[in-house]
Formats: C-alpha cells, structure tokens, sequence
C-alpha cells in the first residue's frame, strides 16, 4: 500500500478582525462548518448583532503601508521556512496566499498572522487584534486546482 500523497499546495484565507462576522449576508465558516462539502453559516440577522455586540473593539481596515507589511512579511515567513509562495494578495480586510509547506495548513496560516501582527505592531499601526480568529486553509491537490486558487487570490 502506498503512502498518500500530499496535497500540492493550500489556499490559505484569513480576515481582518471584525470584517467578516458570522451571520453576515455573505455566509461564513466556523468550527461545525469548515468541512468538505458542508454547507455555509447562513446569513441571520440576529446572530450579526449578537456577534457585533461581542467585539472588543473596532473593525481593522489595512491601508496602504499596512498592506505592504504584511505582504512583505508573509514572503519572509516562507523564504525562512522554505515553503513555496504561489500567489500573495493582501486586501483591506483580508489576505489571501496561496504556498506550498512541509506543515499542516493551520500552522502556515498561524505563523503568517503571528509574524504580520508583530511586524505590524513594531511599526506602530496595531496595539490590539488584527485577525479574526482562525482562517480557511484549503488543501489543493491537483495542478487545476492549484491554477484555480491562484487565479481566485489575484483577483476575486
């Protein structure tokens, strides 16, 4: 019996905090709906509120130098990790990558989110939460795929 083998690549989504709350008319992913195949969290207008009403402070928007930060950071995460950087785009409420790595998906995403808030703390524009908690990690694993997610991060 062969070994299987690992996927080629992920599609790596996290938000900024605040940006993208569960019940929000978009949909959204949480604990019980982050599995192959399973449907969205719904939009409701009442869970909306009742997560609105939990933040601890004001949504995160990156501007420009924000943005250039963090992209610049997740590059040097990967060059000093040896992971593969596919595609990169870093929006005013969220990023999107998309590399290859010798780790599970959650610690790629955790380090990017880790290293970008000191970054961008060091430079003065956070004191408090940047990233919402947790993220998709998408596993990719055949070169249509792969294609696909690239075009998705570059241009959706």
């Amino acid at each position: 019996m062969s070994p299987i083998n690992p996927p080629l690549a992920y599609l790596i989504t996290f938000t900024c905090y605040g940006q993208w709350l569960h019940g929000d008319e978009r949909s959204s992913v949480d604990r019980k709906h982050n599995k192959y195949e399973t449907e969205f969290v719904k939009p409701n207008q009442e869970l909306y509120a009742e997560q609105t009403k939990k933040m601890r402070q004001t949504p995160v928007i990156l501007g420009d130098e924000e943005r250039k930060i963090v992209e610049k950071t997740i590059k040097e995460v990967c060059s000093y990790r040896k992971w593969e950087l596919l595609e990169i785009n870093v929006r005013t409420n969220h990023v999107h990558v998309v590399a290859t790595g010798n780790t599970i998906p959650d610690k790629i995403m955790g380090d990017f989110k880790a290293y970008a808030t000191r970054r961008l703390k060091e430079s003065g524009f956070f004191v408090k939460n940047v990233w919402t908690e947790g993220g998709s990690t998408r596993y990719l694993w055949d070169d249509e795929s792969v294609v696909a997610a690239c075009h998705y991060a570059r241009n959706q």
